[in-house]
């Protein structure tokens, strides 16, 4: 009686292990300091990797950076970090940081669709667009540090983003920390991040001897 009693509680601290271990992992996003949420939880790692292994043949043919690319995970609550530097050789995050989405009809700088974005190609939606871009020219941006980079869209769903001047820039009012449960404030459709994320992605582009891919989904 005493040996299946010490099975059973044996069986039960296994389950309880796992449970607490599993939740552990789905919340390592959230409990690393600023922007060294680099690993993230299972609900998105296998979208990730989908995206990775389309991105590494993709830029290959298109004969764009080969070295990495821009995943920019729209389906994750604007709280946590969205916006992966991918390892296109090695398939992983080299780093990550929060990102904005356009605000649509909402207040600029609030968090009102920070679970649920719209998107949209239209001029004047103040809506973010879904799809490929690379990554142009460097400008100089009135928010941030004051750097920004052209975007051109590659597809139907962002055809229009020279046009509507969305372009990757960084914004003071984005943090580098993630904010959960609340979310990221929302501009006019541009990506934007945090200083010191920018900055990091401004000393990457500056050097890169060939066009890097943005990839924006949802």
């Amino acid at each position: 009686m005493f040996h299946l009693h010490s099975k059973l509680l044996l069986a039960l601290s296994g389950i309880v292990c796992l449970i607490a271990c599993n939740r552990a992992d789905s919340e390592v996003t959230d409990t690393l300091p600023a922007r060294q949420e680099v690993a993230y939880d299972t609900t998105y790692i296998s979208a990730l990797r989908e995206k990775g292994l389309e991105a590494a043949a993709f830029c290959t043919k298109k004969q764009l950076n080969t070295d990495y690319c821009f995943l920019l995970h729209m389906g994750r609550h604007s709280g946590y970090h969205r916006f992966f530097i991918w390892d296109l050789k090695n398939q992983t995050a080299i780093d990550s940081g929060l990102v904005s989405h356009g605000c649509g009809e909402n207040s600029w700088g609030q968090d009102h669709s920070a679970d649920h974005p719209s998107f949209s190609n239209t001029y004047d939606t103040h809506l973010s667009s879904l799809g490929k871009y690379t990554i142009g020219k460097r400008g100089y941006s009135q928010w941030g540090i004051h750097v920004n980079y052209l975007m051109h869209g590659l597809d139907s769903t962002n055809s229009n983003a020279l046009g509507r001047a969305i372009v990757l820039h960084s914004w003071s009012q984005i943090p580098d920390t993630t904010v959960y449960p609340r979310g990221t404030p929302e501009g006019w459709g541009c990506p934007a991040v945090s200083n010191t994320f920018m900055e990091d992605l401004d000393e990457r582009l500056k050097v890169t001897s060939k066009p890097v891919l943005m990839w924006i989904f949802n």
